[in-house]
């Protein structure tokens, strides 16, 4: 199937500045929702200021805007994940790593999206409790390992799918810390950790159980197309059916150490619901984007909703204030990393893992090591360096002026 090419190269802010506030005046939106699409909007526009650079060989002068710096952002998270990967450099093992997802059933969507932080909670506290309480198992590892844990709760055709990444190290630190164990049906050829029917039948348990707990304690809240859950009959129901489900989990092959980790991370960390370069065009009140059909041999497809529709998808994805949507277990958490992740350290042979206390990357550093292009050296002449001349302050009441940058 030939997928169109993008047209005038629309983004999500574009979506937003034309179409946002009329949705934002037939929708009532959770205050999170209505900062994303403000943050969205304004991104990169005269709205949040600037400064003008000029060449000191040429005179050429530069508008750059600022960006909002919002988590939800699809223009703003590739200079994030650059500066997360950086911290990451030199709290990984040198060792192979496991990628395990974990995902809920599509029965549990709904109830999801209306009970976010509940729901989100337990699936990262069921999933991580069930890789640890298997790697301390004896008869798979019997050591503690170290996880780091991210959240995602779209699909491609950015309907709700929530679904725990898990990055874990093959193997672990055992209790007496005076070596590094790894998997016991391991072998020089072939890593293994733990069958993945194991993981998700202990998983599904996990869930449930805090699941039901919530019910009992009257924290999910049922409105809508799922008041009648509320009904214990119906809730005991619902359950029964989803013990009786096979849940949907798996463990990708290892891939390899440190270096190898962190490239593939950085396709996950940063992600947001829909990037830029997936959005195909925008025209007669539709949005065209591509997705992938799993389906269908993987294969990339054009998928076209009303405007509305887009926004109202893309916004199921807008999490909770404050809301860690990467977290950190085991041997990579806070109170291990000090101690028993310098130990592993030690016993794996790495020498020199004391953090180094240096200056962070400026963003011209973090977008030429990405794109290539030096943003300090003049566009123009290519000779000559780009020196801040001028601030530009905030413009609220008027149209908003876009900075076209990928």
């Amino acid at each position: 199937m030939n997928i169109p090419q993008r047209s005038n190269k629309i983004e999500v802010g574009d979506i937003f500045r034309q179409f946002g506030q009329p949705y934002r005046d037939s929708h009532k939106l959770p205050l999170a929702s209505l900062k994303a699409m403000s943050a969205i909007e304004a991104c990169r526009s005269s709205i949040l200021g600037g400064h003008v650079d000029q060449c000191d060989s040429c005179g050429h002068k530069r508008i750059s805007y600022n960006s909002c710096r919002n988590r939800h952002c699809p223009k703003c998270q590739s200079l994030a994940k650059e500066h997360w990967l950086e911290a990451r450099k030199n709290k990984l093992l040198p060792v192979s790593y496991f990628h395990c997802v974990l995902t809920i059933p599509k029965e549990l969507n709904v109830l999801a999206l209306i009970n976010q932080k509940e729901i989100y909670d337990i699936l990262f506290k069921s999933g991580t409790e069930t890789l640890r309480e298997l790697g301390s198992d004896p008869k798979h590892l019997g050591a503690e390992i170290g996880i780091i844990a991210i959240l995602h709760t779209w699909g491609q055709n950015l309907m709700g799918h929530p679904h725990l990444h898990c990055i874990v190290p093959c193997g672990g630190l055992p209790d007496d810390g005076n070596m590094w164990l790894f998997p016991r049906k391991s072998t020089k050829k072939k890593a293994f950790f733990v069958h993945v029917n194991v993981i998700s039948d202990l998983f599904k348990k996990k869930f449930l159980s805090y699941f039901k707990r919530l019910y009992l304690l009257k924290k999910l809240k049922f409105v809508g197309n799922i008041t009648y859950l509320g009904n214990n009959a119906e809730f005991k129901k619902l359950c029964d059916d989803l013990y009786k489900k096979k849940w949907i989990t798996y463990i990708k092959r290892p891939f390899g150490g440190p270096e190898q980790v962190l490239e593939y991370l950085g396709r996950y960390t940063h992600r947001v619901a829909i990037s830029n370069d997936r959005v195909l065009k925008l025209e007669n009140g539709k949005v065209t984007f591509r997705y992938r059909d799993y389906r269908d041999g993987n294969k990339n497809k054009p998928m076209e909703l009303k405007v509305f529709e887009f926004i109202r998808r893309f916004l199921l994805h807008v999490l909770p204030y404050k809301y860690f949507k990467i977290r950190y277990y085991g041997l990579f958490s806070n109170r291990n990393r000090k101690k028993k992740l310098e130990i592993s350290k030690k016993i794996l042979g790495m020498t020199k893992w004391k953090e180094e206390a240096r200056k962070p990357e400026i963003w011209e550093e973090l977008l030429f090591k990405l794109t290539g292009v030096d943003p300090r050296v003049c566009p123009c002449c290519e000779k000559g360096r780009m020196v801040r001349k001028d601030e530009l302050k905030p413009v609220i009441n008027s149209p908003p002026q876009v900075q076209i940058l990928a």
